[in-house]
């Protein structure tokens, strides 16, 4: 007798399922590393552990779902574990926030589920609301990274979207896909059809900004270099101008009797490497009334050396 063919798929998605459930593990030891959430989304991870806790009940309520609850309580689980260590390593705002949601949402919502399934709901009608609710999150769950994709185009880079959830996400919506045509399963199949759409929209998107974080950062580098080269140049025009102004100023001083330290030109590079842009439009300010004093000047040491020479 030939096996079922929904047996092997259903076995295929959930070592697909538990490859989507543990791939945040990169991200979450860079979490550790750090000591910071960074930009990373807590959305995805409140959203999955609902999701997974849901699907979980629906497989222990339908008949034959026995392939569903495994790798959805793993799932859970993992979940768990992601939005307890988000939770200690956010900002305090974050964290506060992300604590009523979790409370609000993963316990009180989960409990109360639970218990009106239980209770108040019976055979066909309590399987067809759980399988409503687990759909509409599992929706949910696929439509969270879109503020991870919203980070990509605005920061034109792929940092803050892991690839490999985006690719496990992919191939999970299609696989279940399949699985849910096999068993007749809708609430199953729509949410994971929308979720293999969502898949392959980050996929389009990681590969069309994976290379641009390295193409800005070089161009930031460049304008970086340029800049600094810039304000060191107007810094030396403005005091060569000035020396000028006081050497015409002062041809009559004696000469002083030391040399400026070369530490003096020194200084004025790490002034330019700092200067603010405030401190720069005062510089610009400053070198052209230097260059303005400087040509008033000319005209009247010209009429005292001619002065001087028809006195003699």
């Amino acid at each position: 007798m030939a096996a079922d063919p929904s047996f092997f798929v259903g076995i295929v998605g959930n070592i697909i399922s538990i490859l989507v459930f543990t791939s945040p593990i990169g991200t979450f030891r860079r979490v550790v590393r750090n000591k910071s959430t960074e930009e990373f989304r807590w959305l995805p991870y409140v959203t999955t552990l609902l999701a997974t806790s849901l699907w979980a009940f629906y497989g222990l309520l339908k008949p034959g779902g026995l392939l569903i609850v495994p790798v959805n309580g793993a799932g859970a689980a993992l979940q768990a574990i992601y939005v307890v260590l988000y939770l200690a390593y956010a900002p305090r705002e974050t964290k506060i926030k992300m604590a009523k949601v979790v409370l609000a949402v993963n316990i009180v919502f989960f409990a109360a589920v639970i218990v009106v399934g239980l209770v108040a709901l019976h055979g066909a009608v309590r399987l067809f609301a759980v399988g409503l609710l687990c759909a509409a999150l599992t929706v949910g769950m696929y439509a969270a990274p879109m503020a991870a994709m919203r980070t990509v185009v605005k920061t034109r880079s792929v940092e803050y979207m892991p690839f490999f959830l985006s690719f496990f996400l992919f191939l999970n919506g299609g696989i279940w896909s399949v699985y849910s045509m096999l068993v007749k399963d809708y609430f199953i199949g729509i949410p994971n059809a929308i979720g293999f759409a969502m898949g392959s929209a980050q996929l389009v998107l990681y590969m069309a900004y994976r290379n641009k974080k390295k193409a800005a950062a070089g161009a930031l580098k460049v304008d970086e270099e340029d800049e600094e080269k810039g304000v060191v140049h107007l810094m030396g025009q403005v005091e060569l101008s000035q020396r000028k102004a006081s050497l015409k100023k002062g041809l009559s001083l004696p000469m002083p009797s030391s040399l400026p330290s070369p530490l003096h030109g020194f200084g004025n590079l790490i002034k330019a490497l700092s200067a603010t842009p405030l401190e720069l439009h005062s510089v610009m300010h400053q070198h052209e009334r230097v260059e303005i004093s400087a040509r008033d000047e000319e005209p009247n040491d010209d009429r005292h050396t001619s002065g001087h020479r028809s006195d003699t």
